[in-house]
């Protein structure tokens, strides 16, 4: 286990991703970063490069609507990347993926900022709506990766 900055880290006593010989294991990855205690709530907690790269469009009522679901989508890929990258892999090695919606119908925004993350071929994905996540009601997505990394 890897416990370097970046990376995406639990909330609680287990590890945030784990090697089985060639895979590489990340547990659920939500939109938070623990050791500043802050949750993504919106556009203004991400780079802004980041927000307009996604959609802001720096209308309010569009904004306020979108800008949860797309900068938590944005957190969370991104944070899975930074933690592929830190067991040495990339954003392609991940072979599957594992969505928890808050609400089934922020799908096609999340698909959209994921097709950023991956743009060619997607990993195989399995998508479910629960009805809560933790640590708050704030939290809208996690997802959990799955990578082939081959032991060199």
């Amino acid at each position: 286990m890897n416990t370097s900055a970046g990376i995406a880290q639990p909330l609680a006593r287990y590890a945030a991703w784990r090697r089985a010989g060639d895979f590489i294991f990340l547990s659920g990855v939500i939109a938070v970063n623990p050791a500043a205690g802050r949750i993504v709530r919106g556009f203004g907690d991400i780079p802004a490069d980041a927000a307009d790269l996604i959609g802001r469009t720096g209308e309010f009522s569009s904004d306020t609507k979108d800008g949860p679901i797309l900068a938590q989508s944005w957190y969370v890929l991104h944070s899975i990347r930074q933690t592929i990258e830190a067991a040495g892999g990339q954003m392609s090695d991940v072979f599957k993926l594992v969505q928890y919606f808050k609400h089934l119908d922020h799908f096609p925004r999340y698909s959209g900022v994921r097709k950023l993350f991956f743009p060619g071929e997607p990993p195989a994905s399995t998508v479910v709506e629960v009805s809560a996540m933790l640590p708050t009601s704030d939290i809208l997505i996690e997802v959990e990766a799955t990578a082939w990394l081959p032991l060199r």
